[in-house]
């Protein structure tokens, strides 16, 4: 299937039904007074994150949704049937954006959490609902409200603990092949990867994190250049990222220039992202050999003046790679603990359930 992380897609709600005008009418009783209800509620509609999705491609095609509206209301006081509610699926990590405003309607990130995005109208009052001392056979009703239409813009955000960043080639979904069950395509040119992958990592037992594969990065890609410019924001939910960086290109050029070439992408795009704790991670080392691999790591982190840490693996011989998973696993325990402390603090904790804009 096709991966696809942008959509817009047009939400109805149902209208109210329109209140009825009726008047009681039994043998005996010549004056039954008015009996007309009110009309039944027009269904809203939901968006409900689903694990079980990980792409917007079945809104490629059916691209508007519509909950069905509140029936009439009937004598005898009888209120119409309210309209059903209609909830969409969508992939968790969907961010909902109102296309007319820009408004951010939320942010759907756990599993069954509920966005409300368009509220069915109200059903109408029937003409029982007018009768007074001073006006006993009432002939008036209201007709339903309207039900709210909206064009709604999703954009999906990968949800991953760790992500793969650097130039095409670099040896990111090598790595991701290497570590995980996940099979991206993997070949001897650029740009091999098109759209971003997630792959599981097990460390050990109940030991395992997620991973997120974008596409190359090349130099201009913050101006809109290349493909990754449109997968960055795939990062941004990440804790950690892993700057990969091939220590003998195909092209020759330089590691350490292609290293800050990304880093100043990275800073163009987001400052936020660019802040993120980063560990540098030379691959190919398998094209060195044994004695240069030390060398070349501590050339290119003092060219590019990183201060995080500092690895040197092959993906495809697996020197290094358990070390650097294992550290991956040890930080993500230590950011989890550290988050869990904050929240016994005081902090914040993100509420669950529905959401309402």
């Amino acid at each position: 299937m096709k991966f696809v992380d942008e959509a817009t897609i047009r939400v109805q709600a149902g209208n109210g039904g329109p209140g009825c005008v009726s008047f009681r009418r039994e043998k005996f009783i010549p004056r039954g007074g008015p009996d007309g209800g009110d009309g039944g509620d027009g269904g809203s509609v939901w968006l409900e994150a689903s694990r079980s999705l990980n792409t917007l491609a079945d809104f490629r095609v059916n691209r508007r949704f519509a909950a069905t509206s509140g029936e009439g209301g009937s004598g005898n006081q009888c209120t119409g049937r309210g309209g059903e509610d209609l909830v969409i699926p969508v992939p968790c990590g969907t961010r909902v954006v109102e296309a007319d405003t820009g408004e951010l309607l939320g942010d759907l990130t756990r599993d069954g959490e509920r966005l409300l995005v368009a509220a069915g109208g109200r059903g109408g009052r029937g003409n029982v609902r007018f009768k007074s001392s001073t006006n006993r056979a009432p002939r008036q009703s209201t007709p339903g409200t309207r039900g709210e239409k909206r064009s709604l813009e999703l954009a999906l955000t990968l949800l991953a603990d760790v992500g793969l960043l650097g130039k095409p080639n670099a040896g990111k979904s090598t790595l991701l092949r290497a570590v995980s069950a996940a099979r991206p395509k993997v070949a001897d040119y650029p740009f091999t990867t098109l759209h971003p992958g997630l792959g599981v990592v097990a460390v050990g037992p109940l030991r395992s994190f997620v991973m997120a594969d974008i596409p190359g990065l090349i130099e201009g890609a913050a101006g809109g250049a290349g493909l990754g410019t449109r997968f960055l924001r795939h990062l941004e939910r990440t804790r950690l990222l892993l700057h990969l960086v091939d220590v003998a290109p195909m092209d020759g050029s330089d590691p350490a220039a292609d290293a800050r070439a990304i880093v100043s992408e990275l800073e163009q795009f987001s400052p936020e992202l660019a802040a993120r704790e980063r560990w540098l991670v030379l691959t190919k080392t398998d094209l060195l050999l044994p004695d240069e691999v030390a060398a070349h790591r501590d050339a290119v982190a003092e060219a590019i003046g990183h201060q995080g840490p500092v690895f040197a693996i092959s993906a495809v011989s697996g020197d290094g790679v358990p070390a650097l998973m294992g550290r991956v696993m040890s930080r993500l325990e230590e950011m989890r603990l550290e988050a869990e402390r904050a929240e016994a603090d005081g902090a914040d904790a993100p509420p669950a359930g529905e959401i309402s804009p």
